[in-house]
């Protein structure tokens, strides 16, 4: 799963004007070991963001990453679409994640990605999709995410938020990351599996966010999400349910 949600929905928009905007904080993440994974790692990282007009750098609400460099081809008060270059924050998976389940079956590697991406807001639903494509020859293919987010207000300071969201992976970042080669199915004792494309997740988030002043924000998200059609059947994934939860903190400048 991306870690999108960290700038996602989380407040930190950029403005849609010139001028510096800078946002510093840091976030704690629950999540699972790797994709599939019954057991969970927790990890701290940081939240940096800036923007110059239409380029930014760090993060950008529906661009699938919280570290890129990127520029949003349009943005204005309800429709925002533009495309990043991003690096993996966290490494998808290694074999010591789970040395029983796992084992012959090597790492997953961080890689490079492009991802183009849009939202649409009108009062207070927002509606925003991504499509990301493995730019630096490690397998991981394309995936398209598509979610839905209602937020309420309940006053100036406190906000909530909710929504659906399903993600789609085509068959080589299946295979990458459910899938069983052959020489993995020598190594590891499984058969071979060699899943296609198709529905990847299907989830749904649920968070808030508190405003400290005009410059602090404390925030958190729950994601439920449920592996769905190949990937769940995949002889590595032990758990189809893969919950992330965040907390997080940032200041604008």
């Amino acid at each position: 799963m991306s870690l999108v949600f960290f700038l996602s929905g989380s407040g930190a928009a950029f403005a849609a004007d010139d001028g510096w905007h800078v946002v510093v904080g840091a976030g704690g993440l629950d999540m699972p070991r790797y994709p599939g994974s019954s057991e969970r790692r927790s990890q701290l990282l940081p939240m940096v963001s800036a923007s110059y007009g239409r380029f930014f750098l760090g993060g950008a609400p529906g661009s699938g990453s919280p570290a890129g460099l990127g520029m949003y081809f349009h943005q204005d008060g309800q429709w925002r679409a533009g495309v990043s270059l991003s690096y993996d924050f966290v490494q998808p998976r290694k074999e010591s994640d789970d040395r029983k389940r796992l084992h012959g079956m090597g790492d997953i590697d961080r890689t490079a990605r492009v991802t183009l991406f849009g939202s649409y807001t009108h009062d207070w639903l927002t509606v925003r999709g991504n499509v990301s494509s493995d730019v630096a020859g490690k397998d991981q293919g394309t995936t398209a995410s598509l979610d839905l987010e209602g937020k309420y207000r309940w006053n100036d300071k406190l906000s909530f938020v909710a929504g659906p969201g399903v993600t789609w992976a085509d068959g080589k970042h299946n295979r990458t990351f459910y899938g069983v080669d052959d020489v993995q199915s020598l190594r590891s004792g499984y058969a071979a599996y060699r899943p296609g494309s198709g529905l990847e997740t299907v989830r749904f988030s649920l968070g808030a966010d508190y405003r400290i002043g005009e410059r602090w924000t404390l925030g958190a998200r729950a994601i439920a999400a449920r592996l769905q059609g190949d990937a769940s059947d995949s002889p590595i994934v032990a758990k189809r349910m893969q919950n992330t939860y965040v907390a997080y903190a940032f200041y604008r400048f």
